[in-house]
């Protein structure tokens, strides 16, 4: 079962950073959810959620602060009629620097949002009760 992570950013205004998914990763896309990746065999969950964030809205360790890490889950999805078993490790990040984002291309947009404005959107799976579980 592949083991990842989500990270939810969040600024001083309590909004959260959502990020589209493009058209050229191989799951969801088209779909918003936070920056997220996959946890390599001798990584620590932290470790790929710095890693991440860096590589995905070019923030570094001094622009953000960990605020929350919640207890790894384990879901399954079906996506393309394929079915996906996922082990999720969670995370809570605030920064400073909501104007220094700057996307990969993984993603094909960003918006800074109001929490409540999350039940509006097409997320990838389990986004919505992670971002409810970490706020």
């Amino acid at each position: 079962m592949p083991r990842v992570v989500t990270v939810i950013l969040t600024n001083d205004e309590g909004k959260i950073l959502i990020l589209k998914r493009s058209k050229k990763v191989r799951t969801y896309k088209g779909k918003w959810g936070g920056v997220a990746g996959y946890i390599e065999e001798n990584e620590k969950p932290y470790e790929t959620a710095i890693k991440e964030i860096k590589e995905e809205v070019d923030l570094d360790t001094k622009d953000i602060e960990l605020l929350k890490q919640l207890e790894s889950i384990c879901i399954t999805d079906f996506y393309e009629g394929k079915k996906y078993d996922w082990n999720i490790f969670s995370f809570l990040f605030k920064t400073k620097e909501k104007s220094k984002i700057k996307i990969d291309w993984e993603h094909s947009e960003y918006r800074w949002i109001a929490p409540s404005q999350l039940k509006n959107l097409e997320t990838v799976p389990y986004f919505k009760e992670i971002v409810s579980k970490l706020l």
